[in-house]
């Protein structure tokens, strides 16, 4: 793994060619450890100093990843004190998202970076199979949730190159693998049936009947809606995966080692997920809040919010903002036929973003007005809320947005995305300029993230 993530590293961050911009960046951050280092090294020009593996550490604490791979790639001394930092857990920099993307003259196994901060973009070679021929359905600290064409899940770090196979698709509750003569695995059956009823009715079209017999790479256009992966807290290096799925959105999760998914009934219409204090937190599309506690014999739930909405709305998030406030995000988004009959001509757009305050006592909703200095990323991804004085080339009171509507992501494959940057005080758009990309997979937010797991 580790002559992997050297090569898969040093092709996404080249070494700069002016060092000298790129230390001078960070050392006035640290001048109370090295107040002569400044002076030394102008006058030295490129043979930086020997320092103490510690000075240099405090120094890379202050970089994000691309600059932290950048400056472990120099030499030696350099690269151990990198090497340190992140196996010893002691980096802990804020990272500012990434839009992932893939392009198709990047190649099968190749996906695109854009940093929002030094406004370019990167490619980065995954393992196999080729990333253009998974699904991706979401990516939360780090990683990659994907599909493959057996409709198989794995997890994957851009940065680390590390991969991890997920429990197989046939241990969800509503799959039911079918096998050839040899026992092999040729198709599947998808069930209808939630806790309570069956639902034939919604996705006649899908559906026609309680149980539907799919090809390997065709259940996932059915199943797989949207997968979260988050530290597991009692165990350093472990993790804990929810997936979103269909019949109608119900919830499912495994932790690292299971060899199956634990379905979590009854309820239907979930939308997003968060992670917090051992809980695992659920929002549904009518704004209804649940949480999980997973971390006993027996799995709790608490009812955090009933129905806020009094129907489906087209998008909703849960966010656990800095503070300590849990709030609710409401996303409108206006649906435009550029040619009547067309569906690859279906355009969407968002017109308005609601954000709440979840007052848990008095079981309501306190809508915010202004986001002040902070900063909101929606998506096909973990959501998430920032600071912009942690991320000053971040536009504060802004949503970084990327698309979400399954319908839209499953069925409008080729359409415009999207994405874009949304004032939250005009409810207007800025243009998030990058190189040209494919719009399938579809792009998603990404935190870089070095950290390995078990």
């Amino acid at each position: 793994m580790e002559t992997r993530s050297k090569a898969g590293i040093m092709s996404l961050w080249s070494v700069p060619r002016n060092l000298l911009s790129l230390i001078l960046r960070v050392l006035s951050k640290l001048l109370c450890h090295c107040a002569g280092l400044l002076k030394k090294f102008r006058q030295d020009g490129p043979s930086m100093p020997q320092l103490p593996q510690d000075i240099l550490m405090d120094i890379f604490a202050t970089l994000e990843i691309p600059d932290l791979v950048r400056v472990g790639s120099v030499c030696s001394s350099w690269r151990s004190a990198y090497t340190a930092l992140r196996d010893h857990g002691q980096y802990k920099r804020s990272q500012t998202p990434c839009l992932l993307y893939t392009s198709e003259s990047a190649g099968k196994n190749t996906v695109c970076l854009y940093s929002l901060g030094e406004k370019r973009s990167y490619k980065v070679t995954l393992p196999e199979p080729p990333i253009r021929s998974r699904f991706l359905v979401g990516s939360s600290h780090g990683w990659l949730v994907t599909v493959d064409d057996r409709s198989e899940m794995h997890i994957v770090n851009p940065i680390t190159g590390e991969q991890i196979a997920l429990p197989s698709v046939t241990t969800i509750e509503h799959v039911k693998p079918i096998v050839d003569e040899s026992g092999l695995v040729q198709g599947y059956e998808l069930s209808r049936h939630t806790a309570r009823r069956y639902e034939p009715t919604e996705y006649m079209v899908y559906y026609p009947d309680q149980r539907r017999t799919l090809a390997l790479a065709e259940l996932r256009e059915y199943l797989q809606y949207k997968a979260f992966v988050f530290p597991d807290e009692k165990s350093k290096g472990s993790y804990i995966v929810a997936l979103i799925h269909n019949p109608m959105n119900q919830l499912s999760f495994s932790r690292a080692g299971d060899d199956k998914w634990i379905w979590l009934p009854p309820y239907t219409d979930y939308e997003d997920c968060s992670y917090s204090d051992g809980l695992l937190y659920a929002i549904t599309l009518r704004g209804a809040i649940h949480a999980f506690d997973i971390n006993g014999p027996v799995i709790m739930r608490k009812i955090i919010m009933g129905m806020t909405l009094d129907r489906l709305t087209d998008c909703t998030y849960i966010v656990h903002a800095p503070w300590g406030d849990l709030l609710n995000v409401q996303r409108i988004v206006d649906e435009e036929d550029a040619n009547v009959g067309s569906s690859e001509h279906v355009l969407m757009s968002t017109t308005e973003i609601k954000i709440n305050k979840v007052d848990t006592r008095a079981k309501k909703l306190e809508e915010f007005k202004c986001l002040d200095d902070h900063v909101l990323f929606l998506g096909h991804n973990q959501s998430l809320i920032l600071s912009a004085k942690d991320h000053p080339h971040l536009k504060a009171n802004h949503a970084y947005c990327t698309d979400n509507s399954y319908l839209y992501i499953h069925g409008f494959k080729n359409n415009r995305r999207d994405i874009g940057i949304f004032n939250l005080e005009s409810n207007s758009w800025d243009e998030l300029v990058t190189q040209p990309r494919s719009n399938w997979p579809p792009p998603m937010w990404i935190t870089l993230n070095l950290a390995k797991m078990n």
